[in-house]
């Protein structure tokens, strides 16, 4: 399985972008997919998660009401809308999946497989 992420790029405070992470070599049609991020000197850390029919969704904290998750399972590619950006949100994102959310926990587990990472940065 490879995760292809792309759409990255330059935006300043308060603008948007759109990634886009494409699977191939295998069906992850039945699998939760999401991001995850990681900024200079941070650890990686959770995004978004969608489940496999989009039914569920999953966001952090710091993104709900700005990022919206979605999916395609036709084209099996996940996006990520992400609206009002801040300088904050300046991280490379990374595809992954499957996603497995640990309940009671709040904690994700079991990505086996992971994109190479888009980089994303919000100038202030």
């Amino acid at each position: 399985v490879q995760l292809q992420a792309c759409g990255g790029g330059l935006v300043q405070a308060g603008g948007s972008l759109r990634l886009s992470c494409q699977a191939s070599g295998s069906s992850l049609s039945y699998d939760a997919m999401g991001w995850f991020r990681q900024a200079p000197g941070k650890e990686r850390e959770f995004v978004a998660r969608i489940t496999w029919n989009g039914g569920l969704t999953n966001y952090a904290d710091s993104v709900k009401g700005r990022f919206t998750i979605s999916r395609d399972n036709a084209k099996t590619t996940v996006y990520l809308q992400m609206n009002s950006l801040k300088p904050e949100d300046t991280a490379v994102y990374y595809c992954a999946a499957p996603i497995f959310v640990a309940p009671n926990k709040g904690t994700y587990y079991g990505m086996a497989y992971w994109g190479k990472g888009t980089q994303v940065t919000v100038s202030s």
